[in-house]
């Protein structure tokens, strides 16, 4: 293959119901600083129905052209319509790197893209960076998140990698950025698109925020023991307006569901506040949220590697802690 042929950044805008995914938005805020560093454009792709619209906020976001499908094929998520759509793409356009969000979607395209294509693809990847040679260096966990592996895809292009929500950073949207919008046509294979249709679309509501999304995190860990004490994280989440989360600990002893967990085998995270409670600090927890913007530490262990990323520590026993907290928190706010 020849890879001079291939160049710009390119970015699966995931949307839902008309609404751009968060995680598009920051995987374009990386494909601009991509970009900027290979002096090429980021290039967004918009699939759906009556979408148009939101081509504009793309290019706020940092993208310098947009190409929009819009199609009634195209009106809800199946996997052969949008395998087909961006095949096509990626076949005329030849781009040097694409990005895909690692969600639900993300991580049912992927694959399928790559083997259409003929290329690799590096899943969940947690970092970006382009190397010596204009190659794209895809870091992702390995080996259940005790090793970071970089890959480099140095034969084939696309260079693909899905990215996990959360990780990376949103480029402040400028509304007076300029950029290009095309109309752009595919040549759907209905046939092989009729072998599976939608029957019917179930909404999962727990009542509760994305944990990615939360401005304020409770989060527990093993020091928490147990389901009653989980029960007064909730409490003081409660007080603040908060989301629980919690460590793999707490997972994998069936305390919380994971949708919960953060870390490198759960999500990223980077609320306003992180409140960790009785979490050691082990480094695939870090990873999921030493960015946040403020976070306090509570665990008996003065030595815990947490009390390193945190701007304010307690040493003592959480659950005796957390309630002292609570409390003190609802004489302030009435």
């Amino acid at each position: 293959m020849d890879t001079t042929q291939y160049k710009d950044v390119y970015v699966f805008c995931e949307q839902r119901e008309g609404v751009i995914q968060s995680v598009a938005l920051e995987l374009l805020g990386k494909a601009r600083e991509l970009a900027d560093t290979l002096k090429e454009n980021v290039v967004a792709i918009l699939l759906g129905k009556n979408i148009t619209n939101k081509a504009q906020d793309l290019i706020a976001a940092g993208a310098d052209k947009v190409l929009v499908v819009d199609n009634d094929l195209l009106k809800d998520y199946l996997t052969e319509p949008y395998t087909q759509a961006i095949t096509q793409i990626i076949n005329e356009q030849k781009p040097s790197i694409l990005m895909i969000g690692a969600t639900t979607i993300g991580r049912d395209l992927g694959p399928r893209l790559s083997a259409r294509v003929s290329t690799g693809l590096t899943a969940d990847c947690t970092k970006l960076e382009i190397g010596e040679e204009r190659e794209l260096l895809m870091t992702r966990p390995a080996f259940g998140g005790n090793l970071m592996a970089t890959i480099v895809c140095k034969d084939h292009r696309p260079q693909m990698s899905t990215v996990r929500p959360g990780v990376m950073k949103k480029m402040t949207a400028d509304a007076n950025r300029k950029g290009e919008i095309v109309d752009y046509k595919i040549n759907f294979n209905e046939e092989k698109i009729s072998r599976v249709r939608l029957i019917k679309t179930v909404k999962e509501d727990k009542g509760m925020i994305d944990i990615s999304e939360a401005k304020i995190l409770v989060s527990g860990g093993r020091g928490v023991g147990s389901q009653e004490g989980f029960n007064k994280l909730e409490e003081l989440a409660g007080v603040l307006n908060a989301q629980v989360s919690s460590s793999r600990a707490c997972v994998d002893a069936g305390i919380i569901d994971h949708s919960r967990q953060v870390g490198q085998t759960g999500k990223t995270v980077r609320p306003d506040l992180y409140i960790a409670c009785g979490i050691s600090g082990a480094i695939q927890h870090l990873a999921g949220m030493e960015e946040s913007e403020f976070i306090v530490a509570i665990n008996k262990d003065k030595f815990a590697p947490i009390f390193n990323v945190a701007d304010v520590g307690i040493v003592g026993d959480v659950n005796k802690i957390i309630p002292m907290l609570t409390e003190r928190l609802k004489g302030m706010m009435e």
